[in-house]
């Protein structure tokens, strides 16, 4: 089936019952300031579309016609999103309200751009059969990498070197000749912030965040009034040119390579361990320095952007994170009106917040209210 062409208002509806949840006809014509005739009409296209459906059994008490509510359908169309990593690969398949169906993690040799589109499309095709959705809508596929765009096109990145043959190499042009799908290829922070904002809980409460993504680097992830920030040239918070590599930085690789200078034979950073003795002293070192580098990037995303939310997120363990965010909160940040000041929290997600939000990137395109 082919990506629905939704307009403007079809978009706000959809973008309003995704923040909101089931609301009745007569809500969503308050909340969106359209007429009664006009909401119905809508509403009845989005529900042919499949996108929407009413409540079952949900019928309100008193006189007059019962007000049925409104609610995003499931069934209204799926994605899938891919990430590959040195040393493995992620897929994950979600419906149209987000809620993750399958997730796949497979360990790999490094994987160069045209073997990662044929695995993917090779694993999409056994997750899809595998819960009976042949033949139903597939929204997109969306693809996260770990680096920042060559073009504001998004068709060339630089791809971090352990990937083999994907910096400058025409990602969509390999991508889509192999899976023929809508192609949506986004920097891995970007997809993160995608994640947090529809999953996390932050869309019904801010319009604007910013993600904090500890993973290979350090890179950040804009969201201001629901749009996902891209920049002139599509590397809009791309941090980690401010943390030089060849010097210390508040990144996980960093607090690995500090581990293993310490005499810590660890493989990767999923080997750090907070509650080994060996590693603790090493670790705490680490988070008071990294505490101190993020303070700045805290204060100036605070003070030009006014977010409602900088999650801290990637491969660290939770209790390494939830320490960063700690020092974060007892240090002298900078406050503004009201003493506010920049509102740290960690993320919460179960899963990848890279792999999560690649595949809600085709949902973003979507139902985004722009």
């Amino acid at each position: 089936m082919q990506f629905p062409n939704l307009d403007k208002d079809q978009r706000r509806i959809v973008h309003r019952l995704r923040k909101s949840g089931p609301l009745s006809r007569s809500a969503l014509a308050t909340e969106l300031e359209i007429s009664g005739a006009a909401l119905t009409r809508l509403s009845r296209d989005l529900l042919g579309l499949g996108l929407i459906e009413e409540v079952p059994g949900a019928e309100a008490q008193g006189r007059g016609r019962p007000a049925i509510p409104l609610r995003l359908a499931a069934h209204g169309g799926y994605a899938v999103g891919a990430t590959a990593h040195k040393g493995f690969l992620e897929i994950c398949l979600v419906d149209f309200t987000g809620a993750t169906i399958a997730t796949h993690h497979q360990a790999v040799e490094p994987i160069d751009p045209h073997a990662f589109a044929q695995k993917v499309r090779r694993i999409t095709h056994e997750l899809v059969d595998r819960h009976g959705l042949l033949g139903r809508r597939m929204l997109g596929l969306g693809v996260a990498v770990p680096g920042p765009s060559l073009s504001p096109a998004g068709d060339r990145w630089s791809v971090v070197d352990v990937l083999p043959n994907w910096r400058d190499a025409p990602l969509r042009d390999i991508i889509f000749a192999e899976m023929g799908w809508p192609l949506w290829i986004e920097n891995d922070a970007n997809a993160a912030a995608i994640a947090e904002y529809y999953l996390g809980n932050l869309l019904k409460d801010f319009t604007t965040i910013v993600v904090l993504l500890l993973g290979f680097g350090i890179g950040s992830g804009v969201i201001v009034d629901g749009r996902l920030v891209r920049g002139q040239y599509g590397v809009a918070g791309e941090i980690g040119c401010l943390f030089p590599g060849h010097l210390p930085r508040p990144s996980p690789l960093d607090l690995l390579s500090m581990l293993r200078s310490a005499g810590c034979e660890l493989r990767s950073v999923a080997d750090i361990d907070f509650a080994a003795a060996n590693q603790a002293p090493t670790i705490e070192a680490w988070l008071d320095r990294a505490a101190v580098q993020l303070q700045t990037i805290c204060n100036t995303a605070f003070a030009w952007l006014d977010p409602g939310a900088i999650v801290l997120a990637g491969t660290l363990p939770p209790a390494i994170l939830e320490r960063l965010a700690d020092r974060l909160h007892r240090a002298e940040l900078v406050t503004t009106v009201h003493d506010r000041r920049p509102p740290v929290q960690i993320s919460h997600l179960h899963g990848s917040p890279i792999t999560l939000g690649a595949a809600l990137l085709p949902i973003h395109a979507l139902s985004a209210d722009v």
